[in-house]
């Protein structure tokens, strides 16, 4: 079975603040033309992505440099839920060890938040975030990250007093991020449709092929035995 857990691109999407819109407008039309194209103007972390090293990373591996190969994933669903607003998600949540007798160890954990049903609100700025002992887990497990939220790392809220309200003293700067992609560990942003996935399947996050890219949209796509 396949399910897509990717966001659709469209004008006016979310987008990380201080980032670029989104925008998907007609060119040309077959009343005109002849044919249908359109424009596209995105940032590079728009919508259902992928991290590159270099994103946070200054001097690391960009989407070049990296196998495609490596955006084929043998993932583990974690279900973190349920958490409140800023929650960190700390290394208590993650598995103490991977895989079984029968399966291999997975390279990737798909942490369920359930945040990806605010997408399109302001609520989705204030999501749960990795701790950085729990980015340090993933590290020593040798597996990448996989959200249905902006990251692995706080947002910026769209309300200041949310932010001021949490209970949680939050992480600065990029963190999580930096402990992953410092080990070229995968950082895949933006998931939903999770509700539903077996604990492993196959996730394939195949990016636009930038070159020097620092991250790119994928399609990000589950496949499993029913």
């Amino acid at each position: 079975m396949f399910r897509d857990l990717s966001h659709p691109i469209e004008s006016g999407m979310p987008t990380y603040p201080g980032d670029p819109d989104v925008t998907l407008t007609p060119d040309a039309s077959h009343d005109a033309d002849g044919y249908a194209t359109s424009e596209l103007r995105t940032g590079t972390h728009a919508g259902t992505h992928v991290d590159a090293p270099r994103h946070t990373i200054d001097g690391g591996a960009t989407l070049d440099d990296l196998d495609v190969g490596a955006f084929a994933f043998d993932a583990q669903l974690v279900d973190c839920r349920p958490l409140k607003p800023r929650e960190p998600i700390g290394a208590e949540i993650l598995p103490d060890e991977l895989g079984t007798e029968s399966d291999s160890p997975p390279n990737l954990l798909v942490l369920r938040t359930g945040w990806a049903e605010h997408w399109g609100t302001p609520r989705y700025r204030d999501h749960p975030h990795l701790t950085v002992a729990a980015a340090e887990r993933c590290r020593e497990l040798g597996v990448g990250v996989a959200l249905d939220t902006f990251g692995p790392d706080p947002t910026p809220s769209a309300s200041e007093a949310a932010s001021v309200a949490s209970e949680h003293a939050e992480s600065q700067g990029t963190p999580a991020h930096d402990v992953l992609l410092g080990d070229e560990l995968a950082v895949v942003e933006n998931l939903r449709g999770l509700d539903g996935l077996p604990q492993r399947f196959r996730l394939f996050g195949f990016p636009l092929r930038l070159r020097g890219g620092d991250g790119a949209p994928v399609r990000a796509v589950a496949e499993w035995e029913a």
